[in-house]
Formats: C-alpha cells, sequence, structure tokens
C-alpha cells in the first residue's frame, strides 16, 4: 500500500468536513469478510448499522451476501429495496415501531424479515398484532451471555419465554441471537477464550433446542468475534464495522486484516496562534463519545495533538505551524466509523485516486417510507 494512498488529487472537488468512501478498500474488506468463512457467505449477516448506504449494500449483494442485520427500520427498508434475502431487525420492538414493522413485512414480500424478543410481552403483543394483519413474524431469543446490554439469560425464564412462543400462532421461532461486543481483548488467544467460555451454556441449550427445533438457526457476535465465531461451522457471524474499518478496531483487532475504507476530510480554516490550526472538523463530524485523543487519527501531518473540539471547530497543537496554509486539507481516520458515518448524509466515493460519484447515507434517517 502506498503511503500517501489516501491523497484525492481532484480534493477540490470534496467538501470538509465529509466523508470520502475509498472503493478499492471497500471491495478489499468485502472480499475478506467472505475469503475468511471460505466463500460460504449464507454464513454471514453484515449489520447495517456501520455504513447505512444502498450502494454499499449492492456491492455485499454482488459478493454472494444475501442475509443482513439492522438496528433500524430504515436499515431493514433498504435492505429490502436492495434484494436482501432477508433481514435480521436485531433490537426488540417497541412503540410505534412494532406497526411500522410489520408494514415493512407486508410490503416487501420477497424478504425475509425476522426480529428478536427477550420478553413474555413483547412476544405477546407481536402476535397478537401479527395475528390482526395476517402476517406470521419470524422471531430469534436474544440471549444475554455477558455484555447486559439486552436479551435473558439461559435459565428458568428463558424456559418460559420459549414457552409462550410455541403458543402464539403468529411468531415462528428461528433461533438464538447472542451478541458479546464486550469481549475486545487485544490479544486473540485471550479474546477467543473468553468468548467460547461465554459460549459454554448457549452451545449446550442450542443443542438441546436441535432436537425439538431441528433447523434453527444461532445467530452471533459483531466484528470483535467475528473471528472467534466463523471458526464454528454452526455459526452465522455478524461483522459490520470491518466493511468500512477504523482507527478502534484496527488497534485491538490486529488479527483481522481489513483496510480503512471511509475516511474523513478535513480543511485548515484558522492559525489563530502561533503552534496551533483550527480545522473545520467539530464533534458534530465525528464520534465524539470518546475522549478527545481517542477520536480520529491523521494520516498526513505527524507530532500533532487535537486540543479540543466545538460544535464545527477542532484545535490542533501543531509542529509544523509555519509550514502550514489556510485550506490544506487533512485526511483522518475515525477512531469509531458507525456513528461517524451516522452524521453526514453522503460519502465521495474515491476510485484510483479521484473522485468518482456520491454515495446518499440513506438509513442514516430514523424514518423513511415505513
Amino acid at each position: 500500500m502506498k503511503d500517501n494512498w489516501f491523497n484525492i488529487e481532484n480534493v477540490d472537488t470534496v467538501d470538509s468536513p465529509s466523508v470520502a468512501l475509498y472503493r478499492e478498500h471497500l471491495l478489499f474488506n468485502i472480499k475478506q469478510m467472505v475469503s475468511l468463512v471460505d466463500g460460504k457467505a449464507d454464513r454471514l449477516m453484515p449489520h447495517l448499522k456501520t455504513n447505512k448506504m444502498p450502494e454499499v449494500l449492492k456491492l455485499l449483494l454482488a459478493s454472494g451476501i444475501t442475509n443482513f442485520k439492522a438496528s433500524t427500520i430504515a436499515e431493514a427498508e433498504i435492505a429490502a429495496e436492495a434484494g436482501a434475502n432477508s433481514v435480521l431487525i436485531a433490537h426488540q420492538l417497541v412503540g410505534p415501531k412494532v406497526d411500522r414493522f410489520l408494514k415493512l413485512s407486508g410490503h416487501f414480500s420477497a424478504t425475509l424479515f425476522s426480529t428478536i424478543i427477550d420478553d413474555t410481552e413483547s412476544a405477546i403483543l407481536l402476535n397478537k398484532k401479527a395475528d390482526e394483519n395476517g402476517l406470521k413474524i419470524n422471531i430469534y431469543i436474544d440471549i444475554n451471555n455477558g455484555m447486559n446490554r439486552s436479551g435473558i439469560k439461559i435459565g428458568s425464564a428463558l424456559d418460559s419465554l420459549l414457552s409462550v412462543v410455541r403458543d402464539c400462532k403468529n411468531l415462528q421461532f428461528k433461533g438464538l441471537h447472542v451478541y458479546d461486543g464486550h469481549l475486545r481483548d487485544p490479544e486473540f488467544s485471550v479474546r477467543n477464550e473468553k468468548i467460547e467460555s461465554g459460549f459454554e451454556d448457549v452451545t449446550t441449550y442450542f443443542e438441546a433446542l436441535q432436537h425439538i427445533y431441528p433447523n434453527i438457526e444461532l445467530i452471533c457476535g459483531g466484528t470483535p468475534s467475528f473471528t472467534s465465531h466463523l471458526l464454528q461451522k454452526d455459526r452465522i457471524t455478524s461483522p459490520g464495522t470491518c466493511v468500512l474499518w477504523d482507527w478502534g478496531y484496527s488497534e485491538k483487532l490486529t488479527e483481522q486484516n481489513f483496510k480503512h475504507a471511509a475516511l474523513l476530510v478535513t480543511r485548515i480554516i484558522s492559525k489563530p496562534i502561533e503552534g496551533f490550526v483550527t480545522l473545520d472538523l467539530g464533534h458534530k463530524s465525528v464520534a465524539a463519545e470518546n475522549p478527545i485523543d481517542k477520536r480520529m487519527k491523521f494520516l498526513n501531518i505527524d507530532n500533532y495533538e487535537l486540543l479540543s473540539q466545538s460544535e464545527e471547530h477542532g484545535v490542533l497543537k501543531v509542529s509544523n505551524w509555519d509550514e502550514l496554509k489556510i485550506g490544506d486539507v487533512f485526511y483522518g481516520v475515525p477512531y469509531h466509523i458507525c456513528p461517524t458515518i451516522n452524521l453526514h448524509d453522503e460519502v465521495s466515493v474515491i476510485e484510483n485516486g479521484l473522485k468518482v460519484d456520491s454515495w446518499q447515507i440513506t438509513a442514516r434517517k430514523r424514518k423513511l417510507r415505513f
């Protein structure tokens, strides 16, 4: 890879702050995902929360990946529009989302939709609404195996939930969903050991269920646990971040060979005092949930420190202040790409060092048609 692979020859056509998407790296990452599961694309269910773009979905579909995971109705909608075979909304539906999901399911008859549940009342409500609409809804039970964000623990409460689901004639039990995103140890052997240890009860329970439901599935993890779950042939994996990649996971998940496919483009807008420059990149343009030194890493400047960010400004302390000019372009790798993408309306598509197109980040909106 060239040291300056990120340079955009016609960068004057790229506004800032904005996201540049490098098509060659995107295609590499998709190919790498498929390669890691030995070409068995049915073992992949990429999460759409990272990219949210119909054009990226088309490339995933062209690679043979046809099943997807989503967090929002809008993400599921763009997947169906693109021609996805199936979409799992991995978010328990509450409030108006139940009716929105049913309308979505009824409209896109060629796409198999499903959702997760971890609560008996949610199951009963979903069953009632499905019956009123003449629909059968596919559901996965969400298992909590240590992250404590959602899901139900394996035990008597899960047995009771399954019993309720059996009585819900408009719900079709499809399997278990387990997300273990809290396990991110940089050393793969340590991470893998923790992941497999956390899956012992899940595996035992799942194998017992298969005697009753022989066709159920086990949908597992995200990008951090992707390289663990892909080693177990009975698991469907759900990486998402690796489609675009970011600084945070490239530091932590060193065994994963993905390339940065999305960078932030920003420019110097002021040199207010010697040793300091101000960029047009505030916390409205990059994920700001991490400390100031863990938000982005610039590729074409050394010996700098990001001192502060406000809404539309970022202040850098630099060592080469005299060499820098108003309007100079910096390229930055976000620490966390998923929420960064969600802050922008579109990306500039870069191919062979040139901006060649713009793609809409359609599903950053919470609601499209449904």
